[in-house]
């Protein structure tokens, strides 16, 4: 009786006691096998394209002079939403260039157009194939529930493991982090289409390729213009953090006034940073409000 009172007292003081889980050295193993096994792979067959879409978007970038640049901000944001957005681009984009930091923003928004490019050609078919199969969806909904909730600083290590220190690296972390909202939201757009229209489209003798790309992406696509904001928001997000591990841009002047407790450099880094954010969202917003599907759905 009393060696049953002693594990009833062990059992309440220390529950875990009883038990080890291997976890920390069975992901050690895990993420070790895969670099030994995928990282000439990576670098061979990943890093290569993801180097040359960055290197021609940045190049794209440079070659623009600031004031055209500028002048293209006012007229896409005045196209997508409003002169007012317009204006607002071109101020926003005029603060980071008196403060400075013109070329960093440059190597930020290159890597976050890059990183969104990859998103939406990765995740549009799988948002399709889930909407269209709800074996595949209940596959890929913990992974997307792993993939954005995991801290993007732990995504950091397994990409420099693989791919080294570079742009690269911060990049492949960025577009594994992004691209859970362009899926989600592809699936979700598409799926809550009214089906009087599919039904309309049978009765005219309609393919499913047809439904698909002429009738539910179409009246899905500002959910989907949606998911493209988030991710354009995650991604610029993500590309800060990944200035530790070798990207550039204005997440490197953030990180380097920091680590120099320069407080006036990390600010004007993290003012840009929100500039660029701030224009980026309303751009695409005004794009996803003006969608075809817009008010067409019900």
């Amino acid at each position: 009786m009393g060696e049953l009172f002693e594990f009833l007292h062990a059992l309440m003081n220390d529950p875990f006691g009883f038990i080890d889980l291997p976890i920390r050295q069975a992901i050690t193993d895990g993420v070790n096998w895969i670099v030994a096994t995928f990282r000439d792979f990576s670098r061979t067959y990943i890093s290569p394209p993801v180097r040359g879409v960055m290197n021609g978007v940045q190049w794209a970038l440079d070659s623009v002079p600031p004031g055209i640049f500028m002048l293209a901000t006012f007229i896409l944001g005045w196209w997508a939403a409003s002169w007012r957005v317009g204006v607002f681009g071109v101020v926003a984009f005029a603060l980071i260039g008196f403060m400075g930091v013109w070329d960093q923003m440059i190597i930020t928004l290159s890597l976050v157009v890059t990183a969104v490019f990859f998103c939406v050609l990765l995740g549009l078919p799988l948002g399709i194939l889930s909407s269209r199969s709800d074996r595949f969806y209940a596959f890929m909904r913990p992974v997307l529930d792993i993939m954005q909730t995991t801290p993007p600083f732990v995504y950091l290590v397994p990409a420099v493991m693989l791919f080294s220190i570079g742009n690269v690296p911060g990049l492949i972390a960025t577009i594994v982090f992004a691209m859970p909202p362009v899926i989600r939201l592809t699936n979700l757009g598409i799926r809550h289409v009214n089906s009087e229209f599919i039904e309309a489209a049978l009765a005219f003798g309609s393919t499913k390729r047809q439904i698909l790309w002429k009738v539910q992406f179409p009246l899905a696509m500002p959910t989907i213009m949606a998911g493209l904001n988030q991710t354009i928001m995650l991604s610029l997000s993500m590309v800060v953090i990944a200035a530790i591990i070798g990207a550039g841009g204005l997440g490197l002047e953030v990180y380097a006034g920091l680590e120099r407790l320069n407080i006036g450099q990390a600010f004007v880094g993290g003012i840009g940073i929100v500039l660029l954010a701030m224009v980026l969202d309303r751009i695409t917003q005004g794009f996803g409000e003006k969608a075809p599907g817009v008010g067409d759905r019900d």
